[in-house]
């Protein structure tokens, strides 16, 4: 859910360019052929009650340990808010077979709730237990509590939520979580759970487990008791955490606990938010993505119009910092020139844990419109990724990984059609990233086909075809018919998902 989603808030807030040309069409065929899975669907919407938009799945968020990959989401989207329930498909051989799981959140699965929203996903190493946190909507829908999932079987089985924390009659929202997974940290083994209160001005809020989410701690507000949504907490190798946010949809901060969750500081500015709104109504909360690297520093992304004269389209942008207190200036990723006619929205970063400084490895996916000046008819939504092996100071040519999209084959919700809130990517040990993301094909009988897809992407092969130096302009060239999702992507039968064990 989203903040004002119930109320329905209006605050929505030196190459020649024949060698680039080159150079890209090569590289469209390299990432592609050097993937280590085929671009997929990794699961279907399961639920057929009348209440929710049916087929439809959208705000995955991964999590990748090993091999292992869990991918949730919300699955049936309700109009006004959540969704029938939360859906993992888990992945143990780096993303070959997939098996889908429907954890025990709600009504339809023997929960307590009505609905539910806002999942991500997390592995506790300490304690091998996976964890995905989630809201509970009641109805009319309203953002009751924040709740947890463990698994103790390699994300098998899912046992009966844990509560978090209980809504005094307010509107809980956009829920997240991390654990501190660094053996050499004195926090080794917390986890820490974030949320924010609509309902009293989106107060940020903390809670710390210590014991591999069985319980948690009585919620903490950092000092100053900052206002805004989306923050991701990330636990760097010293044990300190950083929370990045948005305040409100008008600058990204940060706060930041160095006593394992016991106490959070007052937020920092990382850089203001200067956006463009996607044309179209299409539902883009500008929401920051944030990982951090093996040696604690944090590369934060969102998009943003500031390198683009008059703000006619986003680009996304990237700041980074060792100890969540100073920040870089904000860059460019270099997706294509700053006088194209690309918008892009919703990115989801991810940094291989196992690599750092001049070596670290970047994925990033993201939605775009190829024009930004377009309407909720003629706007076509595609899904690309690009990448870096060097620490973000050159990047490879983008891939489109999907589409295009007609906006009308989304879920539709009070804040426009949904195909997001956020959207992410993961690395697997062998250094494969893995983007996970909503797409859709039009809807047949009055039914949705909006459904989760995923692809393995080699970074390094995609990066060693030649690369462009951050802030520069390359060419964006689309191959005609290129990589969109098929129908075969589509089977929702035993034999695409074999390992349902």
């Amino acid at each position: 859910m989203a903040r004002g989603e119930v109320r329905g808030d209006a605050r929505r807030a030196g190459r020649t360019r024949v060698a680039v040309f080159a150079l890209l069409a090569a590289l469209a065929t390299v990432a592609v052929a050097s993937a280590s899975n085929p671009l997929r669907a990794i699961s279907a919407d399961p639920y057929t009650n009348a209440s929710t938009q049916h087929k439809t799945q959208v705000e995955p968020d991964t999590f990748a340990w090993g091999s292992t990959i869990v991918a949730t989401f919300q699955s049936g989207r309700s109009f006004d808010g959540g969704s029938s329930n939360v859906v993992a498909s888990v992945s143990r051989d780096g993303g070959t077979w997939w098996a889908k799981k429907w954890l025990p959140f709600t009504t339809y699965e023997g929960g307590a709730y009505p609905r539910a929203s806002d999942p991500a996903v997390i592995y506790d190493a300490r304690h091998d237990v996976w964890m995905v946190v989630a809201l509970a909507v009641e109805e009319p829908p309203r953002g009751a509590a924040v709740f947890v999932s463990r698994s103790t079987d390699g994300a098998r089985t899912w046992q009966d939520p844990v509560t978090i924390a209980v809504s005094p009659g307010t509107f809980f929202d956009k829920s997240w979580i991390t654990c501190d997974n660094w053996p050499q940290s004195p926090h080794y083994g917390n986890c820490y759970a974030e949320w924010d209160d609509n309902g009293l001005g989106n107060l940020l809020t903390m809670s710390t487990s210590s014991d591999g989410g069985l319980t948690w701690s009585s919620p903490v507000m950092p000092a100053g008791e900052p206002s805004g949504l989306g923050g991701v907490p990330l636990a760097q190798p010293n044990g300190n955490v950083i929370v990045p946010y948005t305040a409100n949809y008008s600058s990204v901060s940060a706060f930041r606990s160095t006593d394992g969750g016991a106490t959070w500081t007052s937020p920092v500015l990382v850089a203001s938010q200067i956006r463009h709104t996607p044309a179209g109504g299409v539902r883009a909360l500008p929401l920051p993505s944030a990982e951090v690297d093996a040696a604690g520093k944090v590369y934060v992304a969102w998009e943003d119009c500031r390198f683009r004269s008059g703000c006619p389209s986003n680009d996304i942008v990237i700041s980074t910092s060792t100890d969540g207190v100073a920040w870089s200036a904000v860059q460019r990723v270099p997706i294509d020139a700053t006088t194209s006619t690309v918008d892009h929205f919703m990115p989801g970063i991810a940094v291989d844990p196992a690599r750092s400084g001049n070596s670290a490895r970047i994925g990033i996916g993201y939605y775009f419109y190829p024009v930004a000046n377009c309407t909720s008819s003629t706007c076509q939504l595609d899904f690309g990724f690009i990448g870096s092996s060097d620490g973000g100071a050159t990047w490879s040519a983008p891939v489109q990984l999907a589409g295009p999209v007609t906006l009308s084959w989304l879920a539709n919700t009070s804040q426009g059609r949904m195909a997001t809130d956020f959207t992410s990517t993961s690395f697997t040990a062998d250094g494969t990233a893995h983007p996970a993301f909503a797409i859709a094909h039009a809807p047949t009988g009055g039914v949705y086909d909006e459904f989760a897809a995923t692809a393995g992407i080699d970074v390094a092969a995609l990066t060693s075809a030649g690369t462009v130096k951050a802030g520069g302009d390359i060419v964006r060239v689309r191959k005609k018919g290129r990589t969109p999702v098929g129908r075969p992507f589509l089977d929702d039968t035993p034999a695409w998902f074999p390992r349902a064990d």
